[in-house]
């Protein structure tokens, strides 16, 4: 009688046993359905600055500075007068040429009244054809001689108004590296200043040639790019979000050869003057994907360059490698594919996870 009730017993107790044993197989995973969603992609370019017009002013006469009219930084306009160079002897040039003008004129004149006496005289035969002539080319010379004359002129007016250096542009006014009394001339090293108008700054950045090709293909052309692209933000040097949005309004047609990369310039109001010509900057260009699968990192391991995930059938790991897009923002991926919606897989701990293995799963929560 006793040897019936010891093998129940002993029956009773195998079954636990093995229950615990498939209970401590079964681990617990967080898991994720896969589903469609979109995400706003962020990248960022360093960038430099340039006003919208940059311009080196120089002198187009030589001489000495006998005034400064700007200080160093000042806002500028257009045609306003900058510097002056001596006009003594431009001056005195001018009046020698417009002497000249006036000399040029009676010689003219008289040469006028000789070759018209001259042609009655050859009409009554009082002098010679050569004569005629001789009158005929010594008008013509003095025409010649008034037309140089005139045009001497216009040069020296022209040469005094050189020697007042005027802004051929709206802006502000950089650093002066001359004094008065500085000779200058229209071939130094250094120019007078520098003149940026800076209502618009211009960011300079790169992009490399197969992110270029990646445009093409989603836009269908460059300039389609362009005119498609979202509106591109800035953060300036100092960490902080500029508080107006740009565009894209040229890509280069070339590819740097140095550096495999093609320029872009992206343009920037700047009506509270928050930007100066050659400040630097990074330039932050979304990319919008609609309809997209997104997993977070935690669920992805890597093996031989691929990235992989596991997922979850009958209760069961199955790896299973994706394909992800080349963007990401440091915490998910965007799956191109290897995933369907639907489809369960492991959200966290993903390389902790063996082949096979048995889960209990605890769908995540944002």
């Amino acid at each position: 009688m006793k040897q019936p009730i010891i093998m129940l017993a002993c029956l009773a107790l195998l079954a636990s046993c093995d229950k615990a044993q498939q209970q401590k197989a079964s681990v617990m995973y967080k898991t994720d359905t896969v589903a469609l969603t979109d995400r706003v992609l962020k990248s960022d370019y360093t960038a430099t600055m340039q006003g919208r017009q940059h311009v080196e002013i120089r002198p187009q006469v030589s001489g000495i500075i006998t005034d400064i009219k700007i200080n160093e930084g000042d806002i500028v306009h257009k045609g306003q007068v900058l510097f002056i160079i001596d006009q003594v002897p431009y001056k005195a040039a001018l009046e020698t040429a417009s002497a000249n003008v006036k000399s040029a004129e009676a010689a003219l004149a008289t040469a006028r009244l000789t070759a018209e006496s001259k042609e009655e005289l050859f009409k009554e035969e009082v002098v010679s054809e050569f004569d005629l002539l001789t009158a005929r080319n010594a008008l013509a010379e003095a025409e010649a001689t008034l037309a140089q004359a005139r045009a001497q002129e216009i040069n020296a007016e022209n040469n005094l108004s050189y020697t007042e250096v005027k802004s051929p542009v709206n802006g502000i006014a950089s650093m002066i590296p001359y004094r008065v009394g500085a000779l200058v001339s229209s071939s130094i090293s250094d120019p007078l200043v520098t003149v940026s108008d800076d209502e618009e700054i211009y960011a300079y950045f790169s992009m490399a040639e197969n992110q270029i090709l990646d445009l093409i293909q989603q836009y269908g052309s460059l300039q389609k790019a362009m005119a498609q692209m979202p509106e591109v933000e800035l953060t300036m040097s100092n960490g902080k979000t500029y508080p107006y949005t740009g565009r894209i309004d040229a890509i280069s047609g070339t590819v740097d050869k140095s550096t495999g990369a093609v320029r872009l310039r992206a343009t920037f109001k700047n009506p509270d003057k928050l930007l100066r010509n050659g400040s630097s900057g990074t330039v932050v260009v979304p990319t919008t994907l609609k309809e997209c699968i997104v997993i977070p990192q935690t669920a992805t391991y890597e093996l031989q360059n691929r990235v992989f995930v596991h997922k979850v059938i009958d209760g069961m790991t199955q790896s299973s490698p994706v394909e992800v897009f080349r963007l990401n923002n440091g915490t998910e991926y965007i799956v191109t594919s290897g995933l369907q919606p639907g489809d369960i897989i492991v959200a966290e701990g993903a390389g902790l996870v063996r082949e096979g293995t048995v889960i209990a799963s605890q769908t995540s929560k944002e």
